[in-house]
């Protein structure tokens, strides 16, 4: 089994999908590594680091990729059409593991599957107990809530925590959560870490325990749809216009206070819901900021924009490229060793090969194309 590494091409990423530690781990499986020269460079990971722990260096993808049995990314492959073209170094029979946004990226599935390419689409890992340490989402995720916090604060004008000074007092920062996932739950512990008031809102009541532990206030409509606003893979359903309607006159009448908003809501495979309006935005105090964590995805709110800091209505708002990218050594240790803890149940102990068990819950969540089809349930149709 040899597994290639190569470096991400898109733009705003810096993570790899390897680190020394995995490769030495991946190793002790039976595979052979091999890793694109420069591919950690930006995590601060040097090819020597890759050579000491047991891998084999080579020049370009192509080079890396050729002789590979199974392909490691971070990010999508690209086409021609995006700039560079990583889809024609895939053949046939060649695995792939790698987030594909195959729900919304079906043009991009349909053409691994006409390549013959064996694709595992590392963001439809199942929420279940035994691949919890597999799921890229959360573990990207946690670093990016707690990131956002961080960027807001940075384009914020005064301090987070309360101060007391000679010359007097200073007032806490309000922050204002929006999405209670795993993002949503580290942005607020950080916030308070830092020092603010923290509130937050979620449509799934399950939330409202989780955000009073770190010390937060809970923010919501709770009526009987409320109650039932949860998917059985722990994601928040899409509410009726009659909720959706209640619960911004809410948010919109809290938000007036608020100094530092992050948002985080997505719903899997759809446009981000929009959370907070161009009316909320004007209703805030000038200087107040916004981090729209969902901005990849169209954004919660319709005045941000992708990687930029513009400012509307005397309000900073931060689209965000790519936050886990801003933590590529930590990012990419928690990446390599969920994509590191998905393949080793694959590998079988006598051959070292990996082997697919399309009975395994795990596989048939992720696998998206096989033998020249799209197999994956959501997507065959």
């Amino acid at each position: 089994m040899k597994i290639a590494i190569v470096k991400e091409r898109r733009p705003h990423e810096t993570r790899v999908a390897a680190t020394p530690e995995t490769v030495k781990k991946l190793r002790a499986l039976g595979a052979e590594l091999v890793v694109e020269s420069g591919a950690g460079a930006a995590a601060a990971l040097l090819d020597q680091a890759y050579v000491d722990a047991g891998a084999t260096i080579a020049p370009d993808a192509a080079s890396a990729i050729a002789s590979a049995d199974a392909v490691f990314k971070v990010q999508r492959p690209m086409s021609a059409d995006e700039g560079h073209d990583e889809l024609s170094l895939l053949r046939p029979g060649q695995m792939l593991m790698s987030p594909l946004g195959a729900l919304s990226n079906r043009e991009l599935v349909a053409d691994l599957a006409r390549r013959g390419v064996v694709a595992f689409a590392l963001e439809l890992i199942p929420r279940i107990t035994r691949a919890q340490s597999m799921d890229i989402l959360s573990s990207q995720a946690n670093l990016a809530g707690y990131k956002a916090v961080l960027v807001a604060a940075n384009s914020f004008g005064r301090i987070m925590p309360q101060m007391m000074t000679p010359a007097g007092t200073l007032v806490p920062a309000r922050a204002f959560i929006m999405g209670v996932g795993v993002a949503g739950l580290q942005a607020i512990a950080t916030a308070r870490r830092l020092g603010a008031v923290v509130s937050a809102t979620d449509v799934r009541p399950a939330t409202k325990e989780q955000v009073q532990s770190l010390g937060g206030k809970f923010i919501a409509v709770e009526d009987e749809e409320f109650k039932a606003a949860e998917t059985a893979g722990g994601y928040a359903k899409e509410m009726s216009a009659e909720y959706r309607a209640k619960q911004a006159a809410l948010v919109a009448e809290h938000i007036k206070a608020q100094d530092i908003v992050v948002t985080t809501a997505l719903i899997p495979g759809r446009t981000a819901p929009v959370l907070v309006t161009e009316d909320m935005v004007r209703s805030m105090k000038p200087g107040s900021v916004i981090v729209d964590m969902a901005v990849e995805q169209g954004g919660n709110c319709p005045l941000s924009e992708f990687g930029k800091v513009v400012v509307k209505h005397g309000v900073t708002l931060v689209g965000p490229a790519n936050l886990p990218a801003e933590l590529p050594t930590d990012a990419s240790a928690l990446f390599a060793r969920n994509l590191l803890n998905f393949v080793t149940p694959m590998v079988d102990k006598e051959t070292k090969a990996i082997r697919i068990d399309l009975n395994d819950e795990v596989v048939k969540g992720t696998l998206v194309t096989r033998d020249g089809q799209v197999v994956h349930p959501a997507l065959a149709q």
